[in-house]
């Protein structure tokens, strides 16, 4: 069995398995590959080799000095109040789990931790500390190093962790990307001698999407575009987000935005003009005038669906707090679209949308009777 898939090996066979990989790479000096181990982690693990880390050196956690400490938090402050809310929610689904959450900046240092911390427990006590290191340069193989270095979110679990003394941690990371395409920290899901929880890989990326989207919609704009493809519904945290200022320049966008229009850092501060193959006017007038949900051309040849929404200052945390426009009014207007657009016909309207006619009918009635 692949170990992409630890849940479907029983506890015994996944630690014999680690342990197989820990001989073959690590006390073997890296000299043979490890079948089964996760590609990231074998990577990992290797580079610690590199940096001359040795498995069963004692580890120590160190913080780094309170000037320092402070200036980290001071330039973390964005990304601190993006994440509040979604880590408080995120703790709720891991209530009874004992695992934490651990929010770092781009170079691995705590900034943040959430969660059931077990105080009298010396490896939790220990890790769970504003201002610790925890870079894959200092502490070896964690969920957090591995994310930072990799750009993508990891789950490890107990002898997977590069040095020995780590091996009662279990661990999921997700990598949080800022709206101008820069990593700007990751989040950390923690456990402590606890039973393996790889659905938490899931969790943490689902979290730090969320985290990215409240970042992107602080940014200044007048104008908020979700994009996604034809087809799909819009409202979620898996749209594309992207800001425009009052003159149609982009001032950020997320991760999904940035996927969908292959953006490189200069077309990341362009004006919409040369992304979109319409005019801008069109994209305010469409806000303007709450056209719903519309299809947009791009210069590639390729269409998106997207929604424009005008954007005011006092509109911020509103928006920043996900209580914008409605997920089920985005979900009528696309539907009643498509109906138009179908002349009447539901089930091809159905088809269009990748949904049934009984979501059609429903979603429709639900308008008509004010719910």
């Amino acid at each position: 069995m692949s170990h992409s898939n630890p849940i479907l090996l029983p506890e015994h066979q996944r630690m014999a398995a680690i342990e197989r990989a820990r001989q073959a790479i690590l006390l073997g000096h890296g000299a043979h590959a490890a079948p089964g181990l996760a590609p990231d982690i074998e990577r990992s693990w290797r580079r610690c080799l590199t940096m001359g880390h040795e498995p069963d050196r004692p580890v120590t956690f160190d913080c780094i000095s309170s000037s320092n400490t402070r200036r980290v938090l001071d330039a973390s402050r964005p990304l601190l109040k993006a994440a509040a809310p979604v880590v408080r929610t995120l703790t709720r689904a891991m209530l009874h789990t004992r695992y934490f959450a651990i929010l770092t900046n781009a170079d691995g240092v705590v900034i943040d931790v959430h969660g059931p911390v077990d105080r009298n427990d010396p490896p939790a006590a220990t890790l769970a500390r504003v201002g610790i290191d925890l870079s894959e340069a200092t502490v070896g193989t964690t969920a957090i190093g591995t994310t930072l270095a990799e750009q993508q979110s990891v789950w490890l679990h107990r002898g997977e962790h590069f040095f020995q003394d780590n091996a009662v941690f279990s661990c999921a990371g997700a990598p949080i990307w800022g709206p101008d395409g820069r990593c700007v920290g990751m989040l950390d899901l923690t456990g402590v001698n606890v039973v393996e929880q790889p659905a938490l890989k899931h969790l943490v990326t689902q979290s730090a999407r969320s985290i990215e989207n409240a970042l992107t919609l602080a940014q200044p704009h007048r104008l908020l575009l979700r994009l996604n493809w034809p087809g799909r519904v819009l409202g979620d945290d898996n749209d594309g987000l992207v800001c425009l200022d009052a003159d149609g320049y982009i001032t950020g966008m997320n991760r999904p935005a940035i996927e969908m229009l292959c953006a490189s850092p200069e077309t990341m501060q362009a004006h919409a003009d040369s992304v979109f193959a319409l005019s801008c006017a069109d994209l305010f007038d469409a806000a303007s005038q709450h056209r719903g949900a519309f299809e947009v051309p791009l210069w590639s040849g390729l269409r998106l669906l997207a929604l424009a929404q005008p954007h005011t200052a006092g509109q911020l945390g509103q928006h920043a707090s996900g209580h914008g426009v409605p997920l089920k009014d985005h979900e009528i207007s696309l539907i009643r679209k498509a109906v138009e657009d179908a002349q009447g016909n539901v089930g091809a309207a159905a088809r269009a949308l990748g949904i049934s006619r009984a979501t059609v009918y429903r979603r429709l009635q639900t308008k008509r009777s004010g719910h």
